[in-house]
């Protein structure tokens, strides 16, 4: 489908780009759009509420390779993708996973298909949280190219006719690229697509993302390999514009559904070439908490429950004109009961100011020293 879209990026330039569903693998995702897998945040819970907002590919959280070989309960309980009958029929079940031993990455690969029954396995090589980096995984382990398409190709035998794909950075910094390294690496190893966050590891969030780099990975990747776009897409036009400037085929969604879990139903607009839905009232936005806190509570008990969704809260009221008062009591509550009463003291009609909603949200650290291993930068072997 040909979608028109005014490309603020580019002075308000207005590009026409085709849309297609993304083919990954044997999967085709319609609209072309993926959840990015936020620790902490995108839970099944969460998952489940951004998929009854519209289709897309839902990544779970990152999932360590080491702790799913080694049975560790913690890491066990990430793969588990219960929707809480938020969403009806079949959906490709989707894992990320983290490591850096290939026949410890291969193992866990082969458990995810023959065990929990995986669609599609993402590898991360793009994390930048020290405590990833220092072990030599996350966004460190695109340097060392030879591991990484150790890393790579054994997930890609161990998973047989499943795809494989690879999320990534630009690389630890700007002095230290790898992006079209691991495009390389993902096209010879056979992995059916690569996701750039168009920042450094350095970079973390700060400042804006370099949309450039994305189409630099696009030309010189195969073209039966996906390149898909990552960072800045905080409106829906956003991921139009990002198509069109890059050529990528398709948007991975970060921080811009940070307490939007509706984005997905903008974003469907958009790319269909729909007149965008207006943000909702605040009655829907506390329903979807209220379902959110329920959802949790089934989970890990009330008090867990309304402790973490403390943490979304602020992201949920972005936008919304809400009554300093209210504010305080909504980051304190602790009860589901609490919780509603809190809510209930929001006039339900009430709009967001639609440019604060369409805004970053989410953390903006950066830049960082990257925390890397003794020696890391001295080869890439």
């Amino acid at each position: 489908m040909s979608v028109t879209v005014t490309d603020e990026r580019g002075g308000g330039a207005r590009h026409t780009v085709e849309v297609r569903p993304l083919a990954i693998g044997p999967l085709r995702i319609d609209p072309p759009v993926v959840l990015a897998p936020m620790a902490g945040v995108t839970t099944p819970t969460y998952r489940a509420l951004c998929r009854s907002y519209g289709a897309a590919l839902f990544v779970s959280e990152m999932v360590s390779a080491r702790g799913l070989v080694d049975g560790q309960p913690e890491t066990l309980a990430l793969l588990d993708d219960d929707r809480g009958g938020l969403v009806e029929g079949d959906a490709p079940r989707s894992v990320q996973l983290s490591g850096t031993d290939p026949a410890v990455v291969g193992a866990a690969v082969r458990r995810l298909v023959g065990d929990h029954g995986v669609d599609h396995v993402d590898l991360n090589t793009g994390c930048p949280t020290r405590k990833v980096t220092r072990e030599g995984a996350g966004a460190a382990l695109p340097w060392k190219a030879d591991r990484l398409a150790a890393v790579v190709g054994a997930a890609v035998a161990a998973a047989g006719s499943v795809p494989v794909t690879v999320k990534t950075r630009i690389g630890i910094d700007d002095a230290h690229r790898t992006h079209l390294d691991v495009g390389r690496i993902v096209a010879e190893e056979g992995a059916a697509a690569v996701a750039l966050h168009a920042r450094t590891a350095a970079t973390w969030y700060s400042g804006t993302a370099d949309w450039s780099a994305i189409a630099e990975l696009r030309a010189a990747v195969p073209a039966h390999v996906a390149v898909l776009g990552n960072g800045d897409v905080f409106a829906a036009p956003d991921a139009v514009a990002m198509l069109a400037a890059t050529g990528c085929d398709g948007v991975v969604i970060g921080r811009g559904c940070l307490g939007r879990p509706w984005f997905f139903r903008e974003l469907a607009a958009a790319l269909a070439g729909r007149p965008v839905p207006a943000p909702p009232p605040w009655g829907e936005v506390a329903e979807v908490v209220t379902t959110h806190a329920q959802g949790l509570a089934r989970r890990h008990g009330e008090l867990r429950a309304v402790r973490s969704i403390r943490r979304h809260l602020p992201w949920y009221l972005t936008g919304y004109p809400v009554p300093p008062e209210v504010r305080a009591t909504l980051v304190r509550v602790e009860s589901l009961a609490g919780l509603a009463a809190a809510l209930g003291r929001i006039d339900p009609g009430v709009r967001p100011d639609p440019t604060e909603v369409d805004g970053p949200r989410g953390p903006v650290q950066g830049p960082q020293i990257v925390a890397l291993p003794d020696g890391w930068l001295a080869h890439r072997s």
